[in-house]
């Protein structure tokens, strides 16, 4: 018999838990300071902050931080005490479930406390093992985890690939008759890597020659794309025949929480049947007003996101006038991708932060392929120009000493936290 503790003890940490002792406090779990915004400390120093999803810059409105205030002052923390089922429902929940319903054009809507939960729940609830389940190659962990739970069985279809979501639902619908089930599709309006949109008006066109359902996770969509922020199914047009709709705050709204919405009908089912929401603790009143207040700004302040795209356009457009590849990002998402060993990527990006001032995430393997790295900019409205202009002259100048084998022949630096240790 192993001990389960011994077990991990002598394990390399997982896939990304073996680099902990060299990456942590600076690669991972990295402490930004400071007022949320473009500019922050790390380590002491002024940084140029690419790595917030502040897409709209909410997060330090003096209008959202007064009723962050006022809402924490009023209700505490604490309220409402349990889960919503049992004590903790209130008049400020269901008013925050109808406006959220009415702006994204569904006809009832559910407020969830967590994002990443909210989607294991939801694909729960919504199947039975004799449903099949058909998603793209690329789509977050928390369909990923939710689909571990699903006890029936489901097909990956290549990312954005009609051809092999069709190949795919021919096999489902094939098994889902079989088995007297049915069969959901389950796509992201924008895909949070690559800066793409799911192709929801191609799937929509496939189910006229389909019987299935969609679920979209629309957690960058909402607040940046379509007409008024109201997400990418309004972006393409398919909001009525998208049937389950989520979103989380946690982007665009600089809050806490997620919601889910579509016909009312189904809500309720859900509302009754989600586990992580009928055994958890209601979402505290200051975060549910807080929301409120950031819905509102969204609604009646469309600067914001023209801010937004107009900062995410002078990015993007310097990025790739200066040679820099970018992918097929059609959202502000910005990946900048380039070849080269985990090593280079290592040093390019302590160079970046310690001796340019710029902040961004870098992704490298075993995240992705062995070879690839990517430097992931998300813009904001809060960015500036001059923000802009200089993130580009830092990035060029790096790229220079990248391709000069500059960052090959260095040793990588140790810039773990010094205190943390693995046994």
């Amino acid at each position: 018999m192993v001990d389960i503790f011994e077990r991990l003890e002598e394990s390399t940490g997982g896939p990304i838990g073996q680099y902990m002792s060299r990456v942590h406090g600076y690669f991972a779990f990295p402490k930004l300071e400071g007022e949320i915004g473009p500019h922050m400390r790390f380590r002491g120093r002024e940084v140029l902050n690419w790595s917030l999803n502040n897409y709209l810059g909410l997060a330090n409105n003096p209008e959202v931080r007064r009723a962050d205030a006022k809402g924490a002052a009023e209700f505490g923390l604490a309220a409402p005490m349990g889960a919503r089922m049992m004590s903790g429902q209130t008049k400020y929940h269901e008013q925050l479930e109808r406006e959220l319903a009415e702006f994204v054009g569904k006809e009832d809507a559910f407020l969830l406390n967590f994002g990443y939960q909210g989607m294991i729940s939801i694909i729960d609830a919504l199947l039975t093992p004799r449903d099949v389940v058909v998603y793209d190659a690329e789509a977050h962990a928390c369909i990923m985890d939710g689909l571990r739970i699903h006890r029936g069985h489901r097909f990956l279809f290549a990312h954005n690939n009609e051809e092999s979501l069709r190949k795919q639902l021919l096999h489902a619908t094939d098994l889902a008759e079989k088995q007297n089930g049915g069969v959901l599709v389950i796509t992201e309006g924008v895909f949070g890597m690559k800066g793409d949109l799911g192709m929801l008006d191609k799937i929509v066109r496939l189910k006229s020659e389909f019987q299935f359902r969609l679920l979209v996770d629309d957690a960058h969509g909402f607040g940046t794309m379509g007409e008024g922020g109201r997400g990418t199914a309004s972006h393409f047009g398919v909001t009525e025949c998208v049937d389950v709709l989520f979103s989380t705050f946690a982007k665009s709204m600089a809050g806490f929480g997620a919601f889910v919405a579509g016909e009312r009908w189904l809500i309720n089912i859900l509302r009754y049947n989600m586990r992580s929401q009928l055994y958890a603790k209601s979402l505290p009143l200051p975060m549910v007003v807080g929301a409120l207040k950031r819905l509102d700004l969204i609604r009646h302040h469309p600067e914001y996101r023209m801010r937004l795209w107009e900062i995410t356009r002078a990015l993007q457009d310097g990025l790739r006038e200066n040679g820099f590849d970018i992918g097929v990002t059609q959202s502000p998402v910005t990946p900048v991708y380039m070849k080269g060993g985990n090593e280079e990527g290592t040093n390019l990006i302590v160079d970046l932060r310690e001796n340019y001032g710029v902040f961004c995430s870098i992704v490298i393997y075993p995240v992705i392929p062995k070879g690839e790295i990517i430097l992931r900019l998300i813009p904001t409205a809060a960015h500036t120009l001059e923000d802009v202009a200089h993130t580009i002259e830092a990035f060029k100048a790096v790229r220079d000493k990248f391709e000069s084998g500059h960052y090959r022949s260095m040793p990588i630096p140790q810039m773990a936290e010094a205190d943390f240790r693995v046994r």
